[in-house]
């Protein structure tokens, strides 16, 4: 059952009270549903919390500018609200850079890292690529580049196989408000410049996740945050592209379950 915080933040909670927390964070365009599977897992051994950003799913538009700050800064109010003093954040796509940028922040409340398929430095083609594309949103709304966005983020034969789960992604991501949408997609473009060779760096504890033939969130990129971070761990998936997490959702289960009884228990 979802809530609603005090600054309109949905979310919902669940697991042993007395648990370790884990806190999920969604990507861009999705909301926390995409979660689903993940939530019922670890709640069996965690507390978890699961929400939807601002100008995501059922929380409010964003109350300013996006800014991974803002996302970094909704997370830490709904922390406080709940009264969760330390928690370990998994995020996927943006969402692994608002727990980047939350641990660079707020590194007192954080006690371990997962980065799912998030972006890093970019090579100048790749940054304006990826500029453009957040232009073209802002011109078009969400559906301007969504067939596209489908191809990248899914591999075909899944497409074929799944039609109604790729129309409940194009339905969430149609859902988004289409100004709001285009500044979070500014967000993803421009942001990883804030976080490439923190000062002071990350410390926690960190596992780094990414897929095969994700051309958005390469290997590479996952390799340079690693080496940014002291001890963080690296683990590539064969084949898949950005929505490893959805077509094998067990691999990056079994891996996040693995890492957090290393580090958690």
């Amino acid at each position: 059952m979802s809530e609603t915080s005090s600054n309109g933040t949905v979310y919902e909670i669940s697991g042993p009270i007395d648990a370790p927390v884990l806190v999920f964070v969604h990507g861009l365009g999705l909301n926390r549903q995409v979660w689903e599977s993940y939530a019922s897992r670890f709640a069996q051994r965690y507390r978890v919390l699961n929400y939807d950003l601002f100008g995501h799913g059922e929380s409010p538009a964003p109350p300013g500018m996006p800014s991974l700050t803002m996302f970094s800064e909704q997370l830490l109010a709904l922390l406080d609200e709940l009264a969760i003093d330390r928690c370990s954040i998994i995020g996927f796509s943006l969402g692994g850079m608002i727990n980047r940028r939350f641990a660079m922040d707020h590194g007192a409340r954080l006690q371990s890292l997962v980065i799912l398929n998030s972006p890093h430095e970019r090579e100048p083609e790749a940054q304006q690529l990826v500029e453009r594309r957040a232009l073209d949103s802002a011109a078009g709304g969400p559906g301007a580049t969504l067939d596209a966005t489908i191809e990248r983020w899914f591999t075909p034969d899944f497409i074929a196989a799944n039609p109604d789960y790729i129309t409940r992604v194009r339905n969430w991501v149609l859902a988004n408000d289409p100004e709001s949408y285009a500044s979070c997609r500014k967000v993803l473009a421009f942001g990883v410049i804030e976080l490439i060779r923190p000062q002071p760096p990350i410390q926690h504890p960190t596992l780094i996740i990414t897929c095969e033939k994700d051309s958005g969130s390469t290997p590479a990129m996952s390799q340079a945050i690693a080496g940014e971070i002291a001890g963080g761990q690296v683990v590539v998936v064969p084949q898949l592209q950005h929505m490893g997490l959805v077509e094998n959702s067990s691999f990056f289960i079994n891996a996040i379950a693995e890492f957090l009884e290393d580090k958690l228990n």
